[in-house]
């Protein structure tokens, strides 16, 4: 799927381009998803030279994911993707040419298709291809500030329902921290991807920039800075729900460890004394009399009353 944003009349406008067509005249920005063997072909006959190796995608060093070429500067960066409970990072190339954006998503991203709307409806004004590589960082940026915000929620109300008696629904409270967990883990890595690409535009696409454009950067790298100790702050909150239910798991285990250990004991004694009057000896003489048979219940019973008792006293139960 190939679409354009251009300038049309007095507005800009987005297009969906098919493989006969031509690209659009005045074409800021080309956004390019789950590409066909037809458009592809396309790709290469209008934009030559945007993706050289597409496995470069999946690659971290900063030499593949941040290069200068005949065609303009190459960013590699990771987008958020949240669909429910699933938080995925997305890889996406961008090229920036002298006249137009060219991004590559490794597949749909919801930030994209909210940045399309918002040129279509001239939410945003872009006038540069530049303006919109800077939107799109500011839009992940505040999107994943609203994802730390609701991880933070979140966490506050299963700590709650951690701390309380009712601890029915561990195995939930357990999945649900440990969600947490990870979208605040790829939350903090959308945080440093995106400051270390700000820093390679604001170093080496200086000349692109207008002063605006370089204190809007700025801003964002302001934001990161400030939403990052978050993320650490997050992570020992994480990190103290989890042991602190492992530690009322644990707890409860001891309590039922605990009954069974003391009803053994209770009946130990009973034990005992129903052992000895089960053995084969003929010289009982209890085993010949009328009241053998309650005697020996009246000291069972006695004998499990009486460890009770003990261990209540003891405040052990």
């Amino acid at each position: 799927m190939i679409n354009a944003y251009h300038r049309n009349t007095e507005q800009y406008c987005i297009t969906r381009i098919q493989t006969d067509m031509a690209l659009p005249e005045n074409t800021l920005w080309l956004d390019l998803v789950e590409l066909e063997d037809s458009e592809d072909e396309w790709l290469k006959q209008e934009c030559p030279g945007f993706i050289e190796d597409e496995d470069a995608l999946y690659k971290i060093e900063a030499s593949s994911r941040f290069f200068e070429s005949e065609t303009g500067f190459h960013i590699r960066s990771i987008f958020p993707h949240q669909a429910g409970q699933e938080f995925r990072s997305i890889n996406v190339a961008f090229n920036l040419r002298d006249d137009q954006l060219v991004t590559l998503q490794d597949e749909p991203t919801a930030l994209f298709r909210l940045m399309r709307n918002y040129l279509k409806l001239q939410h945003i004004k872009a006038r540069t291809p530049i303006d919109i590589l800077i939107a799109l960082f500011d839009a992940k940026v505040q999107f994943l500030a609203d994802t730390l915000e609701e991880v933070y929620e979140t966490l506050e109300a299963t700590s709650q329902h951690a701390l309380s008696d009712d601890n029915t629904e561990v195995d939930d409270l357990l999945k649900n921290i440990t969600l947490q967990e990870d979208i605040n883990g790829k939350v903090r890595l959308n945080l440093l991807d995106s400051q270390r690409c700000l820093r390679y535009i604001l170093k080496n696409c200086r000349h692109k920039l207008d002063d605006g454009q370089v204190d809007q950067v700025r801003d964002i790298l302001r934001d990161i800075d400030s939403l990052t100790p978050h993320t650490g702050f997050l992570f020992d909150k994480i990190n103290f729900l989890m042991d602190a239910t492992m530690g009322f798991i644990n707890l409860e285990q001891n309590n039922i460890i605990k009954i069974f250990s003391v009803a053994a004991v209770m009946f130990l004694p009973p034990t005992l004394i129903a052992s000895i009057y089960g053995m084969n000896f003929k010289v009982m003489p209890e085993l010949t009399t009328s009241w053998g048979y309650p005697l020996a219940l009246v000291l069972m019973l006695t004998s499990a009353l009486g460890t009770y008792l003990f261990f209540k006293r003891k405040g052990w139960l």
